[in-house]
């Protein structure tokens, strides 16, 4: 007798799920099981979570406050901002005129290329039109948006009218494809600090400084961050992403989880280092190209 062939992912899902699930925490959790049962991995069932949490989410939940948004006033000279638009490193800024409430337009950092071939430059003429969209709007509603209309960027703003943040498709991508769970399911734990099997330690970003010295017998000061993430974030001067890597007093930090505003978690390994500059593997630095 022929073996039986062996069942298909799809298959096998379908039949876990044949349990019909009356509302979204029992979806979930059949997903956890498929999860523990090994017919999902740690990255699908993260990505598919994802899915389901944007279409909960709204746009105040997830986008850039206003006073964290990078803006170019349309009054001040390419001379002026351009060392600005270098510093920040986005592709995309805002540009408002008289007030920040005012936004006139999108500018991109490549038509300031044009800046360099022509005499007559203005800033205005280069300008794209701004999206506005209400802080309670749908992730998932903004992201088929955001595809249909091939846009990257939008403007949120309150009920008065007042611009309230930003946010970008990256930001809501993030939410799908950018936190990504590993198999030890450690942002669900009560634990700050867990040891793995290769002897490295996971460390939640909002791990207390003193709690961590308590730990690992170490001698960060906390006069001017309270936590592990904030060390990092010093460190870097800026948001790390995802990989990225930095040495501190005989410990290696790397970047487990991240996104657009804070580190989530970290991976520690207590290493003698000779120095203690920061070093950058290359897939960090291809993923920020």
């Amino acid at each position: 007798m022929e073996d039986s062939p062996r069942p298909t992912l799809l298959e096998r899902l379908s039949s876990l799920l044949l349990r019909e699930p009356e509302d979204r925490d029992q979806l979930i959790e059949l997903l956890h099981s498929a999860f523990e049962r090994q017919l999902l991995d740690a990255e699908a069932l993260s990505m598919i979570e994802g899915v389901l949490q944007v279409s909960e989410s709204q746009v105040r939940d997830v986008m850039i406050p206003r006073a964290q948004m990078d803006m170019i006033n349309v009054a001040d000279s390419p001379e002026e901002f351009i060392p600005f638009v270098i510093e920040t490193a986005h592709s995309r800024f805002p540009v408002y005129e008289d007030s920040k409430d005012n936004v006139i337009g999108i500018l991109l950092a490549k038509d300031l290329l044009l800046y360099y071939s022509r005499q007559d430059f203005d800033v205005r003429e280069m300008l794209r039109p701004a999206v506005f969209i209400p802080e309670a709007k749908r992730l998932n509603v903004l992201l088929k948006e955001f595809r249909a209309n091939r846009n990257h960027i939008a403007i949120v703003v309150d009920e008065y009218g007042g611009v309230s943040g930003l946010i970008t498709i990256e930001d809501v991508l993030e939410q799908i494809v950018g936190d990504i769970e590993d198999e030890y399911d450690f942002d669900e734990t009560e634990d700050n600090i867990l040891q793995d099997k290769t002897g490295k330690y996971r460390v939640k970003a909002i791990t207390e400084i003193v709690d961590f010295n308590e730990h690992f017998g170490s001698k960060f000061s906390d006069e001017a961050f309270d936590t592990v993430g904030g060390l990092v974030i010093k460190k870097f001067g800026r948001v790390p992403k995802r990989g990225e890597v930095c040495a501190l007093e005989g410990f290696t930090f790397q970047v487990l989880r991240a996104d657009s505003r804070k580190i989530h978690s970290l991976l520690v390994d207590r290493v003698k280092v000779a120095s203690d500059a920061a070093a950058t593997p290359p897939a960090a630095e291809a993923e920020r190209d």
